[in-house]
């Protein structure tokens, strides 16, 4: 496990970054309290079958159409955000080859996974629809929320599970060699990710996918508190 001592001898506690680690900090303190509620969530309201069934869920709760298709999982990469730049900052001089081609796919990932939500727009459907006149509206409203259904999960949702996933663990492989970051937190991380990539396991695919949240879970609050460590070394290094 690292030490007070060894990330103060580190490049990472450069006073210019006292206010990237402390707004990544949080921002890994909310992720990690997001992923329990997102889980209760989709247990207590599991998500809609059919585009009618999202329709009427819009309708009747629009704050829960939101969650089903996602949002807090949008909000958590907005969040990881900071979090990149942050482990980037922290890392870079252990190899920053590793860590340019990390962060970068994990970048893409996200713009990826925004590209291939479609909430807003099946929101919008959904309104149409109910203030459609004719049953061919009607039918041409609900032909286009499939599609989007359909494009939901295709190609930029597939690539931004594979990238973001690859990305953290090229950054976990990182942690491995710093002295910032322990162990554990590395091979969490790398576990999360690694198993995430179990979705395309044929039949126990999702299954696989589900449990490694766990690990991630476990990931987030290692490097929360890590990350409010490196703030509150920072501080002391811009005071003295």
């Amino acid at each position: 496990m690292s030490n007070p001592m060894q990330l103060a001898d580190s490049d990472a506690t450069h006073s210019h970054w006292h206010w990237l680690y402390k707004v990544s900090a949080m921002a890994a303190l909310v992720t990690a309290v997001l992923i329990i509620v997102q889980m209760i969530v989709f247990m207590l309201w599991p998500p809609p079958s059919t585009t009618i069934d999202y329709f009427n869920l819009f309708q009747n709760n629009a704050l829960l159409g939101f969650l089903s298709l996602d949002l807090l999982y949008i909000v958590d990469n907005v969040l990881l955000i900071p979090i990149l730049l942050a482990l980037y900052i922290a890392l870079r001089k252990t190899n920053e080859s590793f860590m340019v081609i990390g962060t970068a796919l994990g970048f893409v990932g996200i713009a990826c996974l925004f590209a291939s939500n479609p909430s807003v727009s099946l929101y919008s459907l959904s309104e149409q629809y109910a203030t459609a006149i004719t049953d061919v509206q009607r039918s041409l409203f609900l032909a286009a929320g499939q599609a989007l259904l359909a494009s939901y999960s295709g190609t930029a949702y597939h690539l931004s599970l594979i990238l973001g996933s690859v990305a953290l663990v090229i950054i976990c492989i990182v942690m491995l060699q710093s002295k910032i970051f322990g162990k554990t937190t590395a091979y969490m991380g790398i576990l999360a990710n690694a198993l995430a990539l179990g979705l395309y396991v044929p039949q126990i695919g999702l299954y696989i996918l589900l449990f490694s949240i766990i690990f991630l879970w476990i990931w987030y609050a290692l490097i929360t508190r890590k990350l409010f460590q490196l703030g509150w070394l920072v501080s002391k290094v811009e005071k003295q």
